[in-house]
């Protein structure tokens, strides 16, 4: 449901009303997209050329994306209170019900760059305890979205508008894509638990996370591409959700090589060695199809840019910015397997990548934010 934002007046202060109404879950894509510069930036590979303070960097992106999940979290808690209705038709609508993977997603990012970077403000045992937190309550939300969601597509909840031959688009992924972002997170809590049982049950929990997503994704993927071949280009407010195909593959690569590199601690030989030796087997060719896709996504966003009207601003902007980072950290970890410094530059130049996204879907925000002001219905009202 698409509901126009009232315009604020000076002799009501609508300010705060404005934003709990046009909250949605899709929003909180922009946390996922500040929070992986964090993880990103610390993930790139040492002796590169690259700008100096990228750690103090990495903490100003993480403080930034906290603040902004905060804020965003508070919103939609607001809106549930107070707006119950549009808050119920947000897991009725076509587009928007598929981001309800993006606040769990968020809460993930958010913990991992906890645990990478926020020591230095909080302290070591703040760190793990927050990002425990955020990586159990985010995986319970993820698993939730990766069953409702498709739940709600086939018992014709989402309505029939889902089930037209051309309704495939990249926000499929978005519920069924947060079982990876948990691996791939996850790997960096083995060491925060007692070796033994404990440890081995969290190794094979974060595998099948991984084979929850990966399998998920894959069908859905199919989809979108062939919706693409039969059907050409979607809407073109659409068109930036065909950057999130990248999530899962990037995030793929990522967590197949971050639990590899952290296997010893829970198995032993010839385990451990295999699953690092998978991290490089799965990851190369996926990283190869991704790069792929990031070209024929570039290609198809400016066609649909420079094609009358145009690229107008939505929310699915942010598609920009985390898919691409996961390429990035994807093509890191690669890079720290197997020491060739041509994915290490390679990881520079996708985290690049992700920095120009960033840019660009923040300046889109806050240009649609200014325009709250004006007597038409900001382009960000529409929650797609």
């Amino acid at each position: 449901m698409t509901h126009p934002i009232p315009r604020p007046t000076r002799s009501v202060p609508t300010e705060n009303l404005t934003a709990v109404e046009a909250i949605a879950p899709n929003w909180f894509a922009a946390v996922m997209g500040t929070g992986i510069i964090a993880t990103a930036a610390v993930s790139l590979p040492p002796g590169l050329p690259t700008a100096p303070g990228v750690h103090d960097f990495a903490v100003g992106a993480w403080l930034l994306a906290t603040a902004m999940l905060v804020l965003m979290s508070g919103a939609l808690a607001a809106q549930w209170i107070s707006h119950p209705d549009r808050a119920r038709s947000h897991h009725r609508h076509p587009v928007v019900a598929h981001f309800y993977g993006a606040p769990p997603m968020a809460l993930l990012t958010v913990g991992a760059g906890t645990l990478l970077v926020g020591e230095d403000v909080i302290g070591a045992p703040a760190a793990v305890t927050v990002a425990w937190t955020l990586w159990l309550i985010g995986t319970a939300l993820g698993l939730a979205s990766a069953l409702a969601v498709p739940y709600w597509h086939i018992t014709g909840t989402l309505g029939a508008d889902s089930r037209r031959p051309d309704a495939a688009f990249g926000g499929w992924l978005m519920p069924v894509v947060p079982p990876m972002v948990s691996a791939a997170t996850g790997a960096a809590l083995l060491p925060h638990v007692p070796a033994g049982q404990p440890r081995l049950t969290l190794l094979l929990t974060l595998y099948g996370l991984f084979g929850i997503s990966l399998i998920a994704s894959g069908l859905v993927v199919t989809q979108v591409w062939g919706r693409l071949l039969r059907h050409g280009l979607p809407p073109a407010k659409l068109v930036p959700t065909l950057w999130i195909v990248l999530g899962p593959l990037g995030q793929s690569v990522t967590a197949a090589n971050a639990i590899g590199r952290r296997a010893d601690l829970a198995v032993a030989d010839p385990f451990a060695p295999a699953l690092r030796t998978f991290g490089v087997i799965y990851g190369l060719p996926v990283l190869g199809f991704a790069l792929l896709w990031a070209a024929l996504c570039l290609t198809l966003t400016l066609h649909t840019a420079r094609t009358p009207p145009g690229l107008p601003f939505a929310p699915t902007w942010w598609a920009f910015t985390f898919p691409v980072g996961t390429c990035a950290t994807g093509a890191a970890g690669l890079a720290a397997a197997t020491g060739a410094d041509a994915l290490g530059y390679l990881a520079v130049a996708l985290f690049t990548g992700l920095l120009t996204g960033w840019i660009v879907a923040a300046t889109g925000s806050l240009n649609a934010w200014r325009t709250a002001r004006r007597p038409a219905p900001p382009a960000w009202a529409y929650t797609i």
